[in-house]
């Protein structure tokens, strides 16, 4: 079949992949000049699932609204909330009831799981050289925070997630250069989670889809989409590269005649961009985008002490603040940023990220050198993303994956293909469905 893959994200990429692996004509329809150059340009690199969990728990309500006005908060809101906003709340708090959240939890660790076998195993098939590591280390400062996480410990070791509950001191034996003088009482030790670099490992995968024949519209931006009996026709303009997302931009006049081209199949993967792509086609997908943040420094090496910055990758658990090495770099990455602005650069998550990596590491990394980012996370109201037919004939669904579509998307793109391929796929897509909204 001839099939059209809608934005080239890492998620993107990963569609494009699993349908060339099935042996379909696959083009992909990107309005920037490159892959991964949104979402998944300068994420934190996790790729755990152990921490793959939907943002809707029956603890989050209270943690938000305690959260709000402080000054290292993890969520915070940015200016006052409008009529979707509201909405997309109003289904977020409802979905943080304690047995939907189990049963979406158990969904997204499930799918992490599948994800992260066949990273592995793409990463291995087509050799592809990004910059990674092994091992994930979550660090708990007190005993309250020991006990805020004794219960996803439980899921885990129902799952037979391969984690360890370390002292202090095994912390700093995983990672020798954790600051002394910072409070730390444990640490949850993950050693078959680890990090990866996700732009590079897109732009590799993408290098490696374009010699088998898949095609890449760099900068033509979808504007409509037609339903028909057994096809869907795309329509696409040469996109501005410098605009903001369709999702925050609005209407544009084009001066140019759009192209026109008819698929036997198409998948959205267009993000925060997707509501307003499907909304003329009466698809509703509530996706609300969510800034994170991220700094990414060369770290710092001294003759006495060669190597300052960390081994492989931690989460400091009070600030829901990552702290990932990749090659020569240390990034910091956190924030949950609602209601923002995707050119606004807020001072107050920065400095929480600073501030982390200052208690960490110290005197891990050259600040003078220091690439800061913000990016628009595509967020469901209840955790999981949609990933399957929507409610159009031939139109595809893979999006919302939040903050975790790094480490979900290899295991998304091969249940998209089985969906449509009509095979039965290795999970159960019933938590996944784009209809259930």
């Amino acid at each position: 079949m001839r099939v059209a893959v809608i934005g080239a994200g890492i998620v993107g990429v990963t569609t494009a992949q699993a349908l060339r692996e099935d042996g379909h004509e696959v083009a992909v329809f990107e309005r920037r000049g490159s892959v991964a150059t949104e979402a998944s340009f300068a994420n934190a690199g996790f790729l755990a699932p152990g921490y793959v969990t939907p943002w809707a728990s029956p603890d989050m309500p209270r943690k938000v609204m305690s959260q709000f006005f402080a000054r290292d908060a993890a969520v915070r809101l940015a200016g006052v909330p409008g009529p979707a906003l509201l909405s997309w709340l109003r289904q977020w708090k409802r979905a943080c009831e304690p047995s939907l959240y189990a049963k979406n939890r158990d969904a997204m660790l499930r799918l992490a799981q599948h994800s992260l076998a066949r990273t592995k195993a793409l990463a291995q098939k087509h050799q592809l050289e990004y910059e990674q590591g092994q091992g994930a280390l979550v660090l708990l400062r007190d005993s309250e925070e020991i006990a805020q996480v004794r219960a996803g410990l439980k899921l885990l070791a129902e799952s037979d997630l391969d984690f360890h509950l370390v002292d202090a001191a095994a912390c700093r034996r995983i990672e020798p250069a954790l600051e002394q003088a910072t409070q730390l009482v444990a640490g949850v030790h993950h050693p078959q989670a680890g990090i990866g670099n996700c732009r590079q490992f897109a732009l590799q995968l993408k290098a490696v889809l374009q010699a088998d024949g898949v095609v890449f519209h760099m900068q033509r931006e979808v504007t409509r989409l037609d339903a028909g009996e057994r096809s869907v026709t795309v329509h696409s303009v040469t996109a501005d590269v410098h605009a903001d997302s369709a999702l925050e931009r609005g209407p544009r006049v084009f001066d140019e005649p759009p192209s026109v081209e008819s698929f036997d199949e198409v998948i959205v993967c267009a993000a925060v961009g997707a509501p307003a792509l499907l909304s003329s086609l009466r698809v509703r997908l509530p996706i609300q985008a969510v800034y994170g943040y991220s700094i990414t420094l060369p770290v710092r090496h001294f003759e006495a002490y060669p190597d300052m910055g960390p081994r492989a990758a931690l989460m400091d658990e009070r600030f829901k603040v990552a702290i990932t090495r990749l090659g020569d770099r240390v990034r910091i990455a956190g924030s949950a940023e609602l209601g923002g602005k995707p050119d606004e650069m807020r001072e107050a998550p920065i400095a929480t990220l600073y501030r982390v990596l200052q208690d960490w590491f110290p005197a891990a990394a050259r600040q003078a050198h220091a690439q800061t980012w913000k990016g628009a996370r595509p967020m469901l109201p209840d955790g999981p993303p949609a990933i399957g037919a929507s409610s159009v004939p031939h139109l595809w669904i893979n999006s919302g994956h939040g903050s975790s579509g790094w480490a979900l998307a290899c295991g998304s793109a091969r249940l998209t293909a089985d969906l449509i391929a009509g095979r039965s796929p290795a999970l159960d897509a019933a938590a996944f469905s784009p209809q259930r909204w």
